[in-house]
């Protein structure tokens, strides 16, 4: 059941934990099976994110939970994908009565000892980008105080992914701003350089840059670079 104290001893120790060290995504989807895993007293739980149109597993807090979320995954049917879905927590307290609904996931879950889930959405905004999935080897009602508890981590590990992808789409603009850069002043030293020894003007040693390029299948930039360290003579 839910434990208050440990509770916002892992909140907080979670949200110093991304803050002080690099970010790495699957380590905090790891860390957030874990930890509610112990804040909740589950048999386990595992965390599934979006892919295009499919809900894919990312982690799970053992190999029989894996196989859950395998099934899951591959028959694209049961209550994660119902959360993710509609957008609601999903908790169901016996899978032997969702047979019929869920028949694959049902029958994997027996197997491996499972009789209660809950099914947390992460959500941006109004969109969920994934689901936490919460396991019970014993018939479980899942009272509020355990869901809002698994919610608030689950939002929480949200908005670091979140973070994360925006970090990393502006550091690739940026790289990207650092390649296109980088190719302009090769460009224009190769033609300073092609037009002085030449004694052509500047468009003609472009042109004359831009032709080679062509027909030899490679970059401009890098006809222009091998065009000033002598490599070349176009």
């Amino acid at each position: 059941m839910y434990d208050r104290e440990l509770f916002l001893q892992t909140l907080a120790s979670s949200t110093l934990q991304q803050l002080v060290t690099p970010f790495d995504a699957q380590t905090s989807l790891d860390e957030l099976a874990l930890r509610v895993t112990d804040v909740l007293g589950l048999s386990g739980s595992a965390v599934s994110l979006v892919h295009g149109d499919r809900l894919v597993l990312q982690t799970a807090h053992d190999s029989g939970i894996a196989s859950v979320g395998r099934a899951q995954e591959q028959s694209q049917s049961g209550p994660c994908v119902m959360a993710w879905r509609s957008g609601d927590v999903v908790t169901v307290a016996e899978l032997a009565e969702e047979r019929s609904r869920w028949p694959v996931y049902c029958e994997t879950a027996a197997k491996v000892g499972i009789t209660a889930v809950a099914s947390v959405p992460m959500k941006l905004g109004a969109e969920a980008i994934g689901v936490l999935g919460l396991y019970s080897r014993e018939s479980r009602d899942w009272p509020d105080e355990d869901l809002a508890a698994a919610s608030m981590m689950a939002e929480l590990t949200t908005a670091f992914l979140v973070h994360d992808a925006h970090v990393r789409e502006q550091v690739e603009h940026i790289e990207q701003l650092q390649r296109a850069l980088t190719s302009r002043v090769s460009i224009e030293q190769g033609k300073g350089f092609l037009a002085g020894s030449r004694g052509i003007s500047i468009d003609e040693a472009f042109e004359t840059l831009r032709r080679y390029a062509r027909s030899h299948h490679t970059t401009l930039a890098e006809t222009a670079e091998a065009v000033v360290r002598g490599l070349l003579e176009p």
